[in-house]
């Protein structure tokens, strides 16, 4: 099954849709309340980091589900080129983005600066390398996995670093973390798409 493809925003009404989406696939789906809860969960999750996305973005929202996984899609047109965002680091006091506090801040990271010019040398060391994969070319297709990033961050444990150890505790404070299966996150063509995967009996 694949619901509508909706539009999204930063507005109250467009997020609530999600929600009443998300809550019409689980009556259809005949999911048990607790299924339902998480179903919805995520999709504020989802919404949450719509709401915090820089500038006045739309994007499109939708569910699908087979066999008991279900996978929630958001896709936003990536806005700022390289000189853009140097514009708006100049801005800050520190000349850097520290925005990025937690682990959807730092999938929000993708919304922000993932435009294609900047993939070729994008680097967050706390979004890690070994959880991309690239599967096409670099420049066209990047996708960073929840559930690799968690096992790259889990080898590195052992070697006690500040900056690993922050962000395995920022996973493990994490609701989405705990609900979601994997959290996926694509870039392809300078579009931004995130998939959270559930499974739900």
């Amino acid at each position: 099954m694949k619901t509508d493809k909706i539009t999204v925003s930063s507005q109250e009404a467009r997020m609530g849709a999600a929600l009443e989406q998300a809550e019409k696939v689980a009556a259809y789906k005949g999911l048990k309340m607790k299924d339902a809860l998480h179903l919805r969960l995520l999709t504020e999750e989802m919404m949450g980091l719509m709401r915090s996305i820089t500038g006045e973005r739309e994007g499109i929202f939708w569910i699908e589900d087979e066999d008991g996984e279900y996978r929630l899609h958001l896709q936003v047109r990536t806005l700022l080129n390289s000189e853009e965002r140097e514009q708006l680091l100049a801005v800050s006091s520190s000349g850097k983005n520290e925005s990025a506090k937690g682990i959807m801040g730092r999938i929000r990271d993708f919304f922000d600066w993932g435009s294609d010019e900047d993939l070729a040398t994008y680097t967050s060391p706390l979004l890690l390398p070994d959880a991309f994969e690239y599967t096409s070319s670099p420049a066209l297709d990047w996708e960073w996995s929840m559930a690799r990033y968690e096992n790259a961050l889990s080898s590195r444990l052992e070697l006690d670093a500040k900056d690993v150890r922050e962000a395995w505790d920022e996973l493990e404070k994490s609701v989405v973390s705990h609900v979601a299966d994997d959290i996926k996150v694509s870039i392809r063509s300078g579009t931004v798409e995130m998939i959270i995967i559930k499974k739900l009996a």
